[in-house]
């Protein structure tokens, strides 16, 4: 549980007795964005604060997670992906709702976020049927993408976090993508033999073999077809599902912005 020294900003552990002033995160009517790493998520909220500059975004996933999980966990900041995926399934033994447990357990204030703040976001089936049977008030936006249009978002967008260790492999790259763990499970031959083409459009192999580890570990983690097949069971005014490659940001932005004016 995250305490006030989680520099969590204006979030705090739940307690028995909020301040007048906060919220249990758990019964305000959050906005949650649904969605795996490179599916256009933060493009899309970009576009979603700068068309409604009242829109409230709590701090995103990587945050929680550094204060809820991996500093209580390994006791020190973790920038590897991979281990950051062992860790975070660590807590998930102890707390199957994952993020949206950890979430759902802090307290707003709501001086600062207001009623109805977002949230980027949860991932998987576990994750989102926690939380929407856990948490009635909130509501869901899944954005979805190929796993090889998140691999070139992910070679396209050039941060620091997106990094794993032990990217080395085989003499090629196609040979190192073949013998990496679980590929085979996420993409086909034909996708493998694409990926391996990158480094003509002038990405380094090591940094293609690099984003395609942190896609299917992710993958091993959380099934986003399911999260959003489960989605599609609910209420409309509770879920709205989103392809992010027929949709530009700006689009996303305003189908969000239609339906949660139409949801409330």
């Amino acid at each position: 549980m995250p305490s006030e020294s989680s520099q969590l900003p204006f979030l705090r552990a739940d307690a028995a007795s909020p301040a007048p002033h906060e919220r249990r995160l758990s019964q305000l009517p959050l906005t949650v964005l649904v969605g795996l790493t490179g599916v256009g998520k933060s493009t899309a909220l970009a576009a979603l604060t700068a068309a409604d500059a009242g829109v409230r975004v709590l701090p995103d996933r990587r945050e929680v997670t550094d204060a809820v999980m991996i500093l209580p966990l390994a006791g020190a900041a973790v920038r590897d992906r991979e281990e950051r995926f062992r860790l975070t399934a660590q807590y998930r033994q102890a707390h199957p709702g994952g993020m949206a447990q950890a979430l759902g357990s802090l307290l707003a204030d709501t001086g600062h976020w207001g009623q109805t703040p977002v949230f980027d976001g949860l991932r998987g089936l576990d994750e989102v049927r926690f939380a929407a049977q856990s948490f009635p008030a909130w509501r869901f936006v899944a954005l979805g993408a190929p796993d090889t249009v998140r691999v070139r978002r992910l070679l396209g967008r050039a941060d620091a976090f997106d990094q794993v260790g032990g990217a080395q492999g085989g003499t090629t790259l196609r040979e190192s993508l073949a013998d990496l763990k679980g590929a085979a499970e996420v993409f086909t031959p034909q996708e493998l033999d694409a990926l391996a083409e990158l480094p003509a459009q002038g990405f380094a192999p090591d940094d293609v073999l690099a984003k395609v580890k942190i896609v299917v570990s992710e993958r091993r983690n959380y099934d986003p077809v399911a999260a959003e097949a489960f989605l599609r069971t609910l209420p409309p005014a509770r879920a709205l599902v989103l392809d992010t490659v027929a949709l530009d940001p700006a689009g996303v932005a305003r189908a969000v912005r239609t339906w949660t004016t139409g949801a409330v």
